[in-house]
């Protein structure tokens, strides 16, 4: 039996039912719109797009969440060699819809599709150029091969996505990533949702209301708005 789509619809208004409302799949609300004060809304209240194309828009706040604190980052041995080595060039917001597309384009294991539609590239284009959401590109050679991009506010950055063309350029990505959050006070990566690969790093998860809370607290702290 399918499960019951959530009773919150959302129209042009800007706002969002409480997350603990959300389905068991973490599931809220679906409709509305992608507009920048929208999505700087649904990420101060731990909520976020995700949804295919030719779906409408739904919005998620999963329980648990996956979040990795910046002074519990792991990185391997074999991964500390290759950032000595200086195999990579890595650069901030110097090429973001480059990194957004290549996101896009990426094949996943398990994933039919992708979630990164062109509406979803047009929004976070634009909450890059407001100084909002940030890319981290990884080149050898001069050439982009790996790179990630999210959303910033107050201590709290919300991981999207990240791609790769050469093994380790996504990895050198977030070990820069780290490193630049912690330099800025930062408190915490939210990955959002569980996977084994951002376990590595060192993240956990942790219930909805803890999350929520946690989030409410480094939101006090002052959001760097521009390019980093």
């Amino acid at each position: 039996m399918n499960s019951p789509m959530p009773v919150f619809l959302l129209d042009n208004s800007l706002i969002f039912p409480d997350p603990k409302y959300a389905e068991p799949n973490g599931l809220l609300a679906v409709g509305g719109d992608l507009r920048a004060e929208r999505l700087l809304l649904a990420y101060q209240n731990g909520i976020f797009p995700w949804y295919s194309e030719g779906s409408p828009i739904l919005w998620f706040s999963p329980d648990p969440r996956l979040v990795l604190m910046l002074d519990e980052f792991k990185i391997s041995t074999s991964l500390r060699k290759i950032i000595k080595s200086n195999t990579f060039g890595v650069k901030f917001d110097t090429c973001f819809t480059q990194v957004i597309v290549q996101c896009a384009m990426t094949k996943r294991k398990g994933q039919d599709g992708t979630w990164i539609t062109d509406d979803m590239i047009e929004a976070y284009i634009k909450l890059h150029r407001e100084g909002y959401a940030h890319s981290v590109e990884t080149f050898h050679e001069e050439i982009l091969v790996g790179g990630l991009y999210g959303v910033s506010l107050g201590g709290a950055f919300f991981g999207e996505s990240m791609f790769h063309t050469r093994s380790n350029a996504s990895k050198v990505a977030l070990y820069n990533l780290v490193q630049k959050l912690r330099s800025m006070d930062f408190d915490f990566i939210d990955s959002q949702v569980s996977t084994e690969h951002s376990k590595s790093f060192g993240a956990k998860e942790i219930g909805r209301d803890s999350f929520l809370s946690m989030l409410g607290r480094t939101l006090r702290k002052e959001t760097i708005i521009g390019k980093w």
